[in-house]
């Protein structure tokens, strides 16, 4: 076998370069199935997956202050929400600075709060899925209303 105007490729040469092309293929297809294993979705509400998310802003025209006493899953009340079980994620006000958000058919034991925009927060694990949240101005021990994000785990 010649190529171009160079000496022919011998025998050794042409096993030692189709050695080489399976050698690559096999690792890039090993490597393929890997990262193919690797990123296989977790289960969505599994063990120490994070199984809902809640950042809460509420109505920008309204204000917090303004959240109704009664849950509402309205996208305008919220920056981002998610909820392993695909249902849905609602909040609602009960009182200056506290509020209760339900993980619809979500029962996470493990609940993190934060307040937004220097705020603090505290999470407090109700029955049904229901997280109360309280909301306090940095260094200060009275409830304000603002915004927070709450992770549950």
């Amino acid at each position: 076998m010649k190529i171009g105007s160079q000496r022919p490729l011998s025998p050794s040469t042409v096993l030692a370069l189709v050695a080489l092309f399976f050698a690559l293929g096999g690792s890039a297809f090993a490597v393929g199935e890997r990262l193919q294993a690797s990123s296989a979705a977790q289960q969505r509400c599994a063990n120490g997956a994070v199984r809902g998310v809640a950042v809460v802003t509420g109505d920008p025209s309204r204000g917090m202050a303004n959240l109704s006493d009664r849950f509402s899953g309205a996208a305008a009340l919220f920056a981002r929400r998610f909820n392993c079980t695909g249902k849905g994620v609602q909040v609602r006000r009960t009182g200056i600075g506290v509020y209760e958000v339900r993980f619809v058919g979500n029962a996470a034991p493990t609940a993190l709060a934060s307040g937004l925009g220097g705020g603090h927060a505290s999470a407090d694990p109700a029955s049904g899925g229901v997280i109360r949240v309280s909301v306090y101005p940095a260094g200060r021990s009275d409830a304000e209303d603002r915004g927070f994000v709450l992770v549950l785990v």
